[in-house]
């Protein structure tokens, strides 16, 4: 599970910084692309990396502000002249629909594969299935804004093979029947999953909070999370400029990190302001905030480490 930083600027591109997209990487889990938000030109940020936009099945648009979504319809249909048949799940704020369809209409663009939309008008939980769980809760911004909390579910640990094959059963497929079904029969013995597996290998959770005030409903989304990934579109010293324009600033992310026990903090949709020695002081700024932190660039690509080794 890997995060891969498409754009990490606020409001306009610049030289530095694309707006903003954030690429889910669960290749290993699921051999699938998860995107959250879709900013102008993020197909030309894909062409950059090792992404394959056939791989992308959902997308998750935190607001509709022109940074977050102006590239959602080209995506779209270069996606579909690229070998991409397959599904696409689209969430986000009421509007989303109404918005992808109409610039694909007005524009008289074809797509080759079907475009679900689930548009959020309340809290909870948005996706589930047996490997992972997508909760939503409405933020604090000047239109309807949504974070985002990604569950993976626990998995079963591992097997003591060594123990096994001591105990009489040969190293093969009855390993894997007996942890998918939690017992076997061999040689007139019964073996029970539960005597030589290890504990439950805990699930990783991901944080996205893009345009937001401070608010209550962070707390509730970044609680515990191993990564929290968060806009910090001012410096210390524009926490008032922050809140005047719904967004937050590095004192606002960083007491909330503090507060929920997150593991690691990755700030992302940075103004344009901060370039040069304006942007190392920003970055000091965030480690002495919040040690765990890393103000994030274009195109960087970061792993989702788990809180506890495995076994």
């Amino acid at each position: 599970m890997e995060l891969e930083f498409l754009g990490t600027g606020a409001g306009v591109p610049s030289k530095q910084r694309n707006v903003t997209s954030i690429a889910l990487k669960l290749l290993d889990e699921r051999n699938e692309v998860w995107l959250f938000d879709c900013g102008e030109a993020t197909q030309h940020q894909i062409l950059h990396t090792t992404l394959k936009p056939r791989k992308i099945s959902k997308i998750f648009i935190s607001h509709l502000h022109g940074d977050h979504i102006f590239g959602l319809p080209g995506f779209l249909s270069s996606r579909s002249h690229q070998g991409g048949d397959e599904p696409i799940d689209l969430y986000g704020p009421k509007g989303l629909k109404e918005y992808v369809e109409t610039s694909l209409k007005l524009s008289q663009t074809k797509i080759g594969y079907a475009l679900y939309f689930h548009e959020i008008e309340e809290d909870g939980l948005i996706m589930e299935d047996e490997s992972f769980r997508v909760l939503v809760k409405k933020l604090a911004h000047s239109v309807p804004s949504y974070g985002y909390r990604i569950e993976e579910k626990d998995q079963l640990g591992h097997l003591d093979a060594q123990k096994l094959m001591e105990d009489g059963l040969p190293a093969g497929p009855l390993f894997g029947q007996l942890k998918t079904k939690g017992q076997v029969e061999y040689a007139g013995k019964t073996y029970n999953r539960e005597d030589y597996l290890s504990p439950d290998i805990k699930g990783r959770i991901i944080t996205i909070i893009m345009d937001t005030r401070s608010c209550p409903s962070e707390k509730i989304l970044a609680q515990g999370a191993d990564m929290l990934i968060h806009e910090a579109t001012f410096g210390l010293d524009d926490t008032k400029l922050a809140y005047r324009y719904f967004h937050s600033s590095i004192q606002d992310v960083a007491s909330l990190a503090k507060e929920v026990g997150v593991k690691n903090l990755c700030l992302t949709h940075i103004s344009s302001r901060y370039v040069g020695p304006l942007l190392k002081e920003f970055i000091k700024e965030a480690k002495a905030a919040f040690p765990s932190v890393r103000v994030v660039k274009d195109l960087e690509i970061l792993p989702v480490e788990r809180r506890e080794i495995d076994g």
